[in-house]
């Protein structure tokens, strides 16, 4: 159900990367040491803090996973059990409660909610549906007051309507599910039990499919952005499948557009092979949609406009500060299904944005701006800086390991020298409007990506998704979810930054970066799974202590440096949840659960304040064989209520530090 919406069921499908460009196998000229490899490329070596590395990957006898308490701050908590309750579940010693639910009202106007008599009207004033990327803005030094910016992801239109018609939907539905997507900017309110509770406010704000978006960067007013309604190819309506984000050095909102191939119809009505072979590397096919729109607005059909998908698929920037504001799409940063963009500042003052692109065996980037961050919090600084994603150089990244070919046997037991680890390369594809690929205009270069990626080698990783910089010791930690294709007849061989063969429970990558140089060290800081299972990796740290984790999703950071991950799709028959574990020192590895989210749910968005967590709880419910009309779900509200995704604030019972003892 979920994949149904959420992605057009992608896995259900060969992934769109046929390309034949190289991975680990070929890349490797000669097995070079550990020492001598990061000698040559002058990258960093990454080393295990404190806590000895495993020398292999068998599991310790009768391990009881997340059965101890570390003391690093910010992770001294007792571990929440894997478990399958229709509940948020929180750390002995916590609280919780809803801050806002799909339908809430946002906007000055909007109507109570009213699940049996839903309008696009009413919905266009209200937090859409499938919460997903979160921030709190704090409004003064206190954080008594924030703004919460919410992405609405997708829409589940059997779990929205009662008696969904998925062959007949109406265009009433239709345009409630336009309204349902996008953003939410809303005012909260610290209380004094802790809580946040949603305010009337001049800021809050829905951004739907109907906002219009200004187009900016190299590839703005080309020709393949041209529409009928929009001839100049420079303002597009609306912005879908909006997944992870971040908030920017100079305070307003980076948010990646995703799956958005499954919102198009009749791509096989396309014969062109140029036309046709771009759509297919971004995964469209078919002819009508899963949720029919193209009946209702012709932008949703290829055969009449045919460059309306072109317009999504960007990393989108908005104003929290001002609502008045016109978001932006940033053509700079490439087209593809952008998990999200994190920013931090080089030495030099420029900035450095890294995206994943979420799909089996698509790519990691980079993009180094040429301008130069403006230092303070005044409207001119923000405008000056919103400017910096506009003009740089577009990097995709290219994996080496240390290890020898043979010592990656797709099991995922460590190689001989007792880590997943390696070099890389920033490989560039276009800087400003030039093209650095062969055979690409600077054009095509940003709005087919994924093909100029394919050109130049890239490596091919297990679902890219949120990828962020640790904002304590600078590296950068990306998310891979999973990959059950890896390995198999026809795809790309297990490598060094990808070990497994069938990896369903994904793993999660450490860059070790020189920011605006190409070339960095790497290293897999955890290998997921059951930690039973010897093709597990846990940073190191004695597997007999730590919980289980699957499919990692979005990260975050807490002020002291430590690493939280949300995971989606647990394949270890629990529910998903929130995890920390520390990078640095001898508990580096240590992941222990914090919370889970109820059954069919979905744990996104962390936000880790010193006494505050946030986490979006998105499509709760969503089983196959469920729908309106028998919810597997009802939470948050009970007793007979429809499930409605919602965010979640939890503190401490006393009031104290999160993680602290």
């Amino acid at each position: 159900m979920t994949c149904k919406y959420r992605c057009g069921n992608a896995c259900q499908h060969e992934a769109p990367n046929t390309s034949g460009n190289a991975y680990f196998g070929d890349i490797v000229e000669a097995v070079l040491s550990r020492r001598g490899a990061l000698k040559a490329t002058g990258a960093l070596a990454l080393t295990v803090g404190g806590a000895a590395a495993l020398s292999s990957g068998t599991a310790a006898a009768a391990p009881q996973p997340g059965s101890a308490r570390g003391a690093v701050p910010g992770t001294d908590f007792a571990p929440v059990a894997p478990n399958s309750q229709d509940a948020v579940v929180v750390a002995d010693g916590y609280q919780q409660s809803v801050v806002i639910r799909w339908g809430d009202p946002v906007v000055e106007g909007a109507p109570k909610f009213d699940f049996a008599n839903q309008s696009a009207a009413a919905q266009e004033k209200q937090f859409g549906y499938n919460n997903d990327f979160a921030e709190l803005i704090a409004l003064d030094r206190t954080g008594a007051e924030s703004l919460l910016v919410c992405n609405h992801e997708y829409t589940s239109e059997e779990h929205m309507f009662l008696g969904y018609d998925e062959n007949n939907p109406t265009e009433e539905q239709a345009r409630i599910a336009w309204a349902a997507h996008g953003l939410s900017v809303v005012l909260v309110k610290r209380q004094e039990d802790g809580s946040l509770k949603p305010a009337p406010s001049r800021y809050n704000r829905r951004i739907t499919l109907n906002t219009p978006f200004e187009l900016r960067g190299p590839a703005a007013g080309s020709d393949l952005l041209k529409t009928s309604v929009d001839p100049t190819g420079t303002t597009a309506f609306g912005t879908q499948n909006n997944c992870a984000g971040s908030l920017t050095p100079w305070g307003t909102i980076l948010s990646g557009e995703e799956n958005f191939n499954q919102y198009f119809a009749n791509a096989d009505t396309v014969t062109d092979p140029v036309a046709k072979e771009r759509l297919g590397r971004y995964g469209f096919e078919g002819t009508a949609s899963t949720r029919k729109w193209e009946r209702f607005d012709k932008r949703w059909d290829l055969a009449q406009e045919p460059n309306e998908a072109n317009r999504f698929g960007w990393i989108v920037e908005i104003d929290p500060n001002d609502p008045s504001s016109t978001p932006v799409k940033h053509t700079a940063l490439g087209r593809c299904k952008h998990e999200g963009a994190a920013v931090q500042i080089a030495d030099d003052g420029r900035v450095v944005a890294y995206t994943g692109d979420d799909e089996r065996f698509d790519y990691i980037y980079k993009f180094v701006s040429n301008g130069k961050v403006k230092q303070g919090t005044s409207a001119l600084a923000r405008r000056h800086n919103m400017t910096l994603l506009d003009d740089g150089t577009l990097y995709v990244a290219k994996f080496t390991g240390n290890s020898p070919a043979g010592e990656i046997d797709g099991t995922g037991e460590l190689p001989a020298d007792g880590k997943f680890d390696g070099i890389g390369e920033w490989i560039p594809l276009a800087s400003g409007k030039e093209s650095l690929v062969p055979g690409f205009t600077a054009e095509e270069v940003y709005v087919f990506t994924r093909l100029a990626a394919d050109k130049v080698g890239a490596t091919k990783m297990d679902r890219p998704e949120d990828i962020q910089p640790n904002p304590v010791n600078g590296k950068v930690y990306c998310a891979l979810t999973n990959n059950s294709n890896r390995g198999s007849e026809g795809n790309a061989a297990p490598d060094e930054a990808n070990p497994r063969v069938g990896n369903k429970h994904g793993h999660v990558l450490e860059i070790d970066d020189d920011t605006t140089g190409t070339r960095f060290g790497w290293n897999l800081l955890l290998v997921c799974g059951d930690p039973n299972d010897a093709g597990t990796y846990f940073g190191g740290f004695d597997k007999s202590k730590v919980s289980p984790i699957s499919c990692p999703d979005n990260v975050a950071f807490d002020r002291h440096g430590n690493l939280w991950i949300s995971t989606d799709g647990n394949a270890l028959d629990s529910n998903d949840g929130l995890f920390a574990v520390p990078v640095e020192g001898p508990e580096r590895g240590f992941v222990k659960q914090f919370l889970t989210v109820p059954k069919g749910a979905e744990t996104c968005g962390p936000v880790v304040r010193d006494k505050l967590v946030t986490v979006s709880v998105q499509h709760p419910g969503e089983i196959d064989g469920h729908d309106a009309g028998n919810p597997a779900s009802h939470w948050p509200d009970g007793g007979t209520s429809q499930p409605r995704p919602s965010v979640v604030a939890i503190w401490r019972e006393d009031g104290g530090e999160i993680g602290r003892g």
